[in-house]
C-alpha cells in the first residue's frame, strides 16, 4: 500500500465515533474523586448576554492554551445547526423550560462555561443579529416568529426573552491540580449525548497552558504528519504524542487509569518547562524521521488502516531509548528490520492488541520494543 493510499484511508476512518479504547478510558473509574463546592444561581437572559459580551462569562475555545484561563476550552467548536439555534430561541419566546448551564468560577471571579456553550453562543448571535457572517433571522420556527430578528421582535416578545431565567450550577476552583481534577470528574459525567468528547479533548481543555502548544508544535512536524496521516479531527494524533512522551519519561510510574496518568503528566508539565521534556521532543522527532525513511507509515498500523496507538507508542519509545543510549547510531534499514521483527512477534502482538491499558501489558510492549531496537 502506498503512503498516499494509507493517509487517504486514515482520513476516512477518523470520525466522531469514539473507539473502543477511548470509551473504556472514559468509563474506567478513578481511584479517588474529590468533593467540590458548588452553588445554584439564576441568570436572566439579557444579563447572560451582557456578561458574555463584557467577558465576565467566558465561552472558552476548544484547546485554548491561554494560561490565564484555569479550565479553558472544554467544548469543541460551535456545532449547532441553524434549525437547532432557531428552535432554542423560539422555546424562550414561547416560555418553554430551558436546560440549565454549568459554570466554573475561577479565582478572578469570571465564569467559564463548562456546559452550555451552544445555548450561550446562540443567544449572543441572536442579540447581535449575526451568525457566521449572515443576518440572524428566525427561519425554522412557527409563523408567529418567522422572518424576525431580535430587533424586529415585538417589545413584549423582547421583554419575554430578556427576562427569561436560566439556572446555572456554579462550581468553584482555586486552580490547583486537585481542584482541576474535580472539575474533570464533573465534565466526564456531563459528557454524554450528541458527540461525546474523548478523554484527551477534555484533558487539553482542563490543563490549558504551554504544554498544549508544545504538543501541537510536534503535531505539525512534517515527518510526524507523513507518518500519522491527515490531522485527526478528534486530536488522536496529539494524544498519541502525549502518550509517547509521557511513557518515555515516566513509564516506571504508569498505573491505571490511562487518563489519570496522562492528566497528571499534563498537570506537572503544564508550562512545558524542563530539559527532560525538550530532550524527549527532540528524540521523538529523530525517531519519526528514521521511521519515515525506514518502514514508513505502516509502522504505526496493525492489520488495519487505522493507527494503532499501543503499537505506535511502543515503537517510538523503544526507538527513542535506542537513540539516547550509548550506541545511538541506527540506520533507517535497521529500523525497518526491527519493526518487521516486532510486527511478527506474538508477544508484542498480544501486548498491542488486548488489555492495552493494563500496566503489565504496557510494560511488556515497551520492554519488547526496547530490546528489539537494542539488538539491531
Amino acid at each position: 500500500m502506498t503512503e498516499e493510499a494509507v493517509t487517504s484511508d486514515i482520513a476516512a476512518t477518523d470520525d466522531d465515533t469514539l473507539t473502543q479504547d477511548e470509551r473504556e478510558d472514559l468509563e474506567e473509574t478513578s481511584s479517588h474523586v474529590s468533593r467540590i463546592v458548588y452553588s445554584s444561581q439564576d441568570f436572566d437572559v439579557d444579563g447572560l448576554v451582557r456578561r458574555v459580551k463584557q467577558g465576565d462569562i467566558v465561552i472558552p475555545r476548544f484547546g485554548s492554551s491561554s494560561e490565564d484561563i484555569e479550565t479553558a476550552g472544554f467544548q469543541r467548536g460551535f456545532v449547532w445547526r441553524r434549525p437547532q439555534m432557531d428552535k432554542f430561541i423560539e422555546s424562550l419566546l414561547l416560555g418553554f423550560p430551558i436546560p440549565g448551564v454549568f459554570f466554573v468560577r475561577q479565582k478572578d471571579k469570571r465564569y467559564l462555561v463548562l456546559d452550555g456553550q451552544q445555548r450561550l453562543e446562540t443567544l449572543r448571535a441572536f442579540y447581535d443579529g449575526k451568525h457566521a457572517g449572515q443576518l440572524f433571522i428566525l427561519k425554522h420556527v412557527s409563523d408567529e416568529f418567522k422572518g424576525l430578528s431580535y430587533e424586529e421582535l415585538e417589545p413584549s416578545a423582547r421583554r419575554l426573552i430578556d427576562n427569561a431565567f436560566i439556572q446555572a450550577t456554579v462550581v468553584d476552583t482555586d486552580g490547583t491540580s486537585k481542584s482541576l481534577n474535580s472539575v474533570y470528574q464533573i465534565f466526564e459525567r456531563l459528557n454524554s449525548g450528541g458527540t461525546q468528547l474523548t478523554a484527551h479533548e477534555i484533558r487539553i481543555a482542563l490543563y490549558a497552558g504551554g504544554i498544549v502548544a508544545f504538543l501541537e508544535d510536534i503535531n505539525r512536524q512534517a515527518e510526524w504528519r507523513k507518518l500519522y496521516g491527515p490531522r485527526s479531527s478528534r486530536l488522536r494524533d496529539q494524544e498519541l504524542i502525549l502518550r509517547i512522551i509521557a511513557l518515555f519519561l515516566r513509564a516506571d510510574e504508569y498505573s491505571r487509569p490511562l487518563k489519570g496518568f496522562l492528566n497528571d503528566f499534563m498537570a506537572d508539565y503544564r508550562r512545558a518547562e524542563g530539559s527532560d521534556l525538550t530532550e524527549a521532543a527532540t528524540l521523538l522527532r529523530k525517531a519519526a524521521d528514521l521511521l519515515l525513511q525506514g518502514p514508513g507509515p505502516e509502522s504505526l498500523r496493525k492489520n488495519s488502516r487505522q493507527v494503532n496507538a499501543a503499537q505506535s507508542e511502543a515503537i517510538f519509545v523503544g526507538l527513542m531509548r535506542r537513540i539516547k543510549s550509548a550506541d545511538p547510531d541506527i540506520s533507517p534499514a535497521q529500523v525497518s528490520e526491527a519493526v518487521k521483527i516486532l510486527r511478527e512477534d506474538e508477544q508484542f502482538d498480544d501486548a498491542t492488541g488486548f488489555s492495552t491499558a493494563d500496566p503489565f501489558t504496557v510494560d511488556s510492549r515497551l520492554e519488547i520494543a526496547t530490546a528489539k531496537f537494542a539488538e539491531i
